[in-house]
């Protein structure tokens, strides 16, 4: 009885937890996107509507409603789940490092690396590794990032042989790819490496070593007028 009441008491104490994470979620989308609640409700309403009333045309109201039901409360997960996603890709944008966030939900099967290259005026390069190969991802001013990703490069065709070798600049220029665009982009990126081909170029990389073992640096989006310390290594 003991272990069982532990154990209500674990469930409770999570679902307390998500319901909190959903509240602060809205909230955040909420400040940037303001009709997030009426656009959420509204698709919810009309999903069960529909749904109900395809259960009375075919006489069957009571199973049709239980399916709206269902089918509403799913729609309205997956709307808020993209307008919050976008809410958040709206706040980040413009920020440095912005990009080593977007690539830390990328899903499984990725290792990323933020910040592998930087230099002064905080253009930042991150790498990440997948099935598609590599894919090394920069952010800041587009003539000085074009330097930091070719001498990156150059860097790790000694190092890794055979592998893929892809670049994404974010921004909104002709060539750059928006900030909330970079995860689809990855993803699209056809597969051509096997688990292992993954985890040995992985570790030729890690081997490599990275302005991260060398510095300091906090995860995701950076505070603004960081600067690179005068004897620091940069790429």
């Amino acid at each position: 009885m003991a272990r069982k009441a532990n154990t209500d008491g674990a469930d409770s104490a999570e679902n307390a937890g998500r319901l909190k994470q959903i509240a602060l979620t809205y909230k955040m989308t909420r400040r940037s996107d303001p009709k997030v609640g009426l656009v959420v409700a509204g698709v919810g309403i009309v999903t069960f509507g529909v749904l109900l009333a395809i259960g009375f045309l075919i006489d069957h109201p009571i199973y049709a409603g239980i399916l709206g039901f269902v089918l509403a409360l799913l729609a309205m997960a997956i709307i808020f789940g993209r307008r919050a996603e976008r809410a958040a890709f709206g706040q980040m944008e413009g920020q440095p490092g912005a990009a080593a966030a977007v690539l830390d939900r990328v899903g499984r099967g990725w290792t990323t690396t933020p910040a592998v290259a930087m230099n002064r005026s905080q253009d930042v390069v991150h790498r990440a590794v997948g099935k598609a190969g590599i894919v090394l991802v920069a952010e800041g001013n587009p003539n000085r990032v074009k330097s930091l990703l070719a001498a990156e490069k150059k860097k790790m065709a000694r190092i890794v042989v055979d592998v893929p070798v892809h670049d994404i600049i974010v921004g909104d220029g002709e060539g750059q790819v928006p900030l909330k665009k970079v995860r689809t982009k990855m993803l699209k990126l056809p597969r051509v490496l096997t688990g292992p081909q993954v985890t040995a170029t992985n570790d030729r990389l890690r081997a490599m070593g990275d302005l991260m073992s060398n510095m300091p640096l906090p995860k995701g989006p950076m505070p603004k007028g960081m600067r690179m310390p005068r004897g620091g290594k940069m790429r």
